[in-house]
């Protein structure tokens, strides 16, 4: 027999019975649109992270005090040796891979207007900062060397802390707010930035001259961070390294001691939050594929059925001549059409359902073609494995016997 007329014979067979073979591909229908928007959620948040963090710049390389290791054991950051003007400077002289180059401190506490206040924190840096971390500046003017040198009380402001202090769409340039009892005037307004990947506000800031934070605010001589960016992205390696190298030199590290300070790239970031997403990737696809299992099994379960109900039509096939290959393929073709069918559906179900998330949720979710097909792959592979051995059954009954079958 033909493979056109088993294709004829199965497709009349599931005609039958349309409301069983739809509750048998539900199963897949369901597995494969699950495994295909959970994927595309994590993939989704992989490219959002990325592309968030590439947002700083991909050449952006930060140096914090302390080590994040100690003897083999993770201990996190420690201010227990301090970064200083002596570190910034040589890191200056000595790593000609670094372009812009800024102290960052910050300080946490009200900023208040009138009657209004708001908690918000407050970042020092250099003229350099900017750049580095790609802020713009919407309205005004950011502070020059001079009042950096000076520490002058003046700052930029966000959007948010105007919302809060002055009210949406207000223009506080000229006007004064305080920050632990200091005076600042708002020399400019910072363009809003939204939301980090964090899910932290990065409206929410004052930034000021780091020296007039370091005297007036926090009353001491350490930075909490420095911010720097290389002079190309090629050389992001290099810059790190050569910070690593001017930092210990500056502090007298022995070549057997460890760093007291941890350099980081925006490379690694990317690399790590990668690393992280595709495991959460892989996770869900992981859940996801359970119901494409359960699917399997109620194929593997229908056909059993399907077999038992048609014992004596498998009988009368076999006594005209039917050989138990034309059987079994008639089966097996059977089990595929519905894996097929049940899968074709699911992917649509699954991008269809991808979409709407993302319209719905405001999550960000990217299909990946390589999913869709590995999906459809799987559809097929599902079909012929649960397939197998009902239709192996059917091809081994005895014909005298199916014909008695009652």
């Amino acid at each position: 027999m033909n493979i056109s007329n088993l294709l004829k014979i199965a497709f009349h067979a599931l005609r039958r019975n349309k409301l069983r073979t739809f509750l048998t591909m539900l199963g897949i229908i369901i597995g494969v649109a699950s495994v295909i928007a959970m994927l595309a959620i994590g993939q989704g948040s992989k490219k959002s992270i990325q592309d968030q963090i590439s947002s700083m710049g991909t050449n952006l390389v930060f140096v914090m005090p302390g080590s994040q290791q100690r003897g083999g054991i993770q201990l996190g950051n420690t201010s227990a040796v301090s970064l200083s003007a002596r570190d910034l400077d040589a890191i200056k002289n000595e790593s000609p891979s670094i372009g812009d180059i800024s102290p960052e401190v910050r300080a946490n506490g009200q900023a208040v207007y009138g009657h209004k206040n708001w908690p918000t924190s407050l970042f020092g840096s250099n003229t350099a900062y900017l750049n580095i971390k790609k802020i713009e500046v919407e309205d005004g003017r950011c502070f020059t060397e001079k009042e950096v040198k000076g520490a002058a009380k003046v700052c930029l402001i966000g959007k948010t802390v105007i919302e809060n202090l002055f009210g949406k769409g207000a223009n506080p340039i000229g006007m004064t707010v305080r920050y632990k009892k200091i005076p600042f005037q708002i020399i400019g307004i910072l363009k809003s930035r939204g939301n980090n990947t964090f899910g932290q506000d990065q409206d929410d800031l004052l930034l000021a001259p780091y020296t007039t934070v370091q005297k007036r605010v926090l009353a001491s001589i350490y930075f909490g961070s420095i911010q720097a960016s290389a002079v190309d992205e090629t050389k992001t390696k290099d810059a790190a390294n050569e910070m690593e190298q001017a930092l210990r030199k500056s502090h007298k590290i022995k070549a057997t001691d460890q760093d007291d300070f941890t350099v980081r790239s925006q490379d690694e970031l990317v690399s790590t939050f990668s690393s992280i997403s595709n495991v959460l990737t892989v996770l869900l696809g992981a859940i996801a594929s359970i119901s494409l299992l359960v699917g399997g099994i109620g194929i593997m379960n229908i056909m059993y059925v399907s077999v038992t109900e048609r014992t004596r039509e498998i009988g009368l096939r076999m006594s005209v001549g039917g050989r138990g290959k034309d059987i079994l393929m008639q089966f097996l073709i059977e089990s595929i059409m519905i894996s097929i069918l049940g899968g074709t559906l699911g992917i649509l179900l699954g991008i269809g359902a991808s979409k709407l998330i993302g319209i719905t949720m405001k999550w960000p979710v990217v299909v990946m073609p390589a999913s869709v097909a590995l999906s459809f792959l799987v559809c097929t592979v599902i079909g012929v494995f649960f397939g197998w051995y009902p239709a192996r059954k059917a091809s081994n009954l005895n014909p005298i016997d199916a014909l008695r079958y009652e």
